[in-house]
């Protein structure tokens, strides 16, 4: 048995990896790791991987071989490798590659060809039910599916264990000339940052078949909107920008005319209120999937299909509505770029991402960005707040359901809200919660002005520009803050209530006080003391500290 306890990585029989965070080889050996397994936790001293079929094949179709992973965990390892994990990595890996989409060489407007790396996996693949029911025979040699089916054709082999190389290519857009800005329009010098310069070279890959498709991961403040700019700058093609509400659309159109050459006559929006299809168009998810009733049509689907697209960009990839994942199936002729600070989707669709966006192609953890000062250094609080006695009898009396409903709205909380608001009474707030009349009764009581899913767009810019502007220190949102909200200044965020576990809930609300700023962040998550609401807390919880995240404790006495 080979032991050098001076190597900081450790793999165990279950496909952990553990890593050292205090080895000077600590950052090469995180770089090396994090291009083939998954992060699952970065406390302080201990960081976790998990080496998933989907990382593998991530890894696979970023140019990582199965000689280059295994060579080089062999020298990373404390310990010789546990023989399981060596298989799996090599019959995982191995996978990649073993089917591939080629464009036709005789009808590439009407099909693709399907190539088998050898004639063992070409029986297995065509005996697959998707197989059999899409694969047709192209003359006596070769396999073939309709060009519309590519999407679904990866969609579906995956499923069954058997990713698709896709080397189709893409189709051109229409042209569009543009170019970043060395400064932006009010005089700040503005320039790409390395990690940026990095997240787009590795998802274009130099402009190969194999690559203009996939997903870059950053934490929320690192600047994941520049990213899609220099990609658009790159492809250098009429685009269309996806996002999840009228709020998100307005900060893009800003960004655009902000850092790039674009003008307003070339980005337009697509949303409820306009709908302009330009050069460069912002239109939300919503919209997309709007229809007059169940079992309708969706009638804006028609958007990505009636223009020459060159670049679709998904922001908030991991909140793709399963009607978008159906039209991304149809438009796999068209380059994809997805935005998200986590690829965790609640209902398990990452493979669907990996199949129809693309893999993951740039990752970067928050504390590489933390320590370079690129995001701010956050400490989350859990605020624990007792009933009165007359509601604890309530609440258990009250059924499952009810009782979570109860805990997230005891009136107690709002004692512990205006205490947290004194306590910060110089610094610039966040108050975030799920139920609106909970909302109300704070915003009553503590005079800050609340924004909702039924503010008007015209005063939700108001008062984004009032608290962006310092003019108003204190701002109360719904659920609508979760996501795309720019309010770089916010530096406390008090979260009353949230949808139960919800990891990607959790990490987007932290999100909104991360850009850097001149004093640290605080998260704080008020919560009903011994109760259904502190369990699905402990959930949140658990996933922030394993992100690495500093969590406190405090506990109010009852009065």
């Amino acid at each position: 048995m080979q032991i050098n306890p001076a190597n900081p990585v450790i793999v165990q029989g279950d496909g952990k990896v553990l890593l050292e965070t205090r080895h000077p080889e600590f950052d090469k050996a995180r770089d090396f790791l994090a291009r083939f397994a998954e992060l699952e936790s970065s406390p302080e001293l201990l960081h976790t991987y998990r080496i998933t079929p989907l990382s593998m094949w991530n890894a696979a179709s970023a140019g990582m071989t199965r000689d280059e992973i295994m060579e080089r965990l062999r020298a990373w390892s404390k310990f010789d490798i546990p023989a399981d994990v060596l298989k799996t990595i090599d019959d995982t890996i191995s996978r990649f590659g073993l089917v591939q989409l080629h464009p036709h060489p005789v009808e590439p407007e009407q099909w693709i060809r399907v190539a088998f790396r050898t004639a063992f996996v070409e029986k297995m693949v065509v005996g697959t039910k998707t197989g059999k029911e899409i694969l047709q025979a192209d003359g006596k040699r070769f396999w073939r599916i309709p060009l519309g089916m590519r999407g679904i054709f990866k969609q579906r082999l995956l499923l069954e264990n058997w990713p698709v190389q896709d080397l189709v290519g893409f189709s051109d857009g229409l042209p569009l000339p543009l170019t970043l800005r060395d400064e932006t329009r009010d005089g700040k010098p503005f320039s790409l940052r390395d990690y940026q310069k990095e997240a787009v070279s590795r998802w274009y890959m130099a402009g190969q078949a194999a690559g203009a498709h996939g997903v870059v991961v950053l934490p929320c403040g690192a600047g994941k909107t520049v990213v899609a700019l220099h990609s658009m700058a790159t492809v250098q093609q009429h685009t269309l920008i996806l996002c999840n509400n009228q709020t998100a659309v307005n900060q893009w159109v800003r960004e655009i005319l902000d850092k790039t050459t674009l003008t307003e006559k070339e980005v337009g929006t697509y949303t409820g209120t306009e709908k302009e299809i330009r050069p460069v168009t912002v239109a939300t998810y919503q919209v997309l999937t709007w229809r007059r009733s169940k079992g309708a049509d969706y009638e804006h689907m028609h958007l990505f299909r009636d223009h020459k697209w060159g670049l679709l960009v998904y922001d908030e990839v991991h909140l793709l509505p399963a009607p978008v994942f159906g039209a991304t199936a149809e438009l796999q002729g068209c380059r994809r770029l997805g935005l998200t600070a986590t690829l965790v989707r609640e209902d398990g669709r990452e493979g669907d991402v990996f199949s129809l966006v693309g893999p993951k192609r740039y990752d970067l953890p928050w504390q590489v960005l933390e320590k370079r000062g690129f995001v701010a250094e956050a400490k989350c609080f859990e605020v624990r707040v007792p009933f009165t006695r007359k509601d604890r009898d309530h609440y258990e009396r009250a059924t499952e359901m009810e009782k979570f409903r109860l805990a997230s709205e005891n009136p107690r909380k709002l004692d512990a809200v205006r205490d947290l608001i004194d306590r910060h009474d110089s610094d610039n707030v966040l108050i975030i919660g799920t139920y609106l009349d909970q909302l109300r009764q704070i915003s009553k009581s503590v005079g800050a002005p609340i924004l909702t899913g039924e503010t008007p767009q015209r005063e939700r810019e108001t008062l984004f520009r009032d608290f962006r502007n310092g003019k108003l220190k204190r701002l109360i949102v719904s659920k609508v803050a979760n996501f795309a909200i720019d309010l770089p200044d916010a530096n406390v965020a008090i979260q009353v209530s949230g949808s139960f576990g919800s990891r990607q809930e959790e990490a987007q609300r932290l999100g909104r006080i991360l850009r850097p700023k001149e004093t640290d962040a605080r998260f704080y998550t008020v919560v009903t003391a011994d109760s259904k609401e502190q369990e699905f807390a402990m959930k949140r919880q658990l996933f922030l500290t394993e992100q690495g995240y500093r969590y406190f404790i405090e506990e109010r006495a009852a009065k």
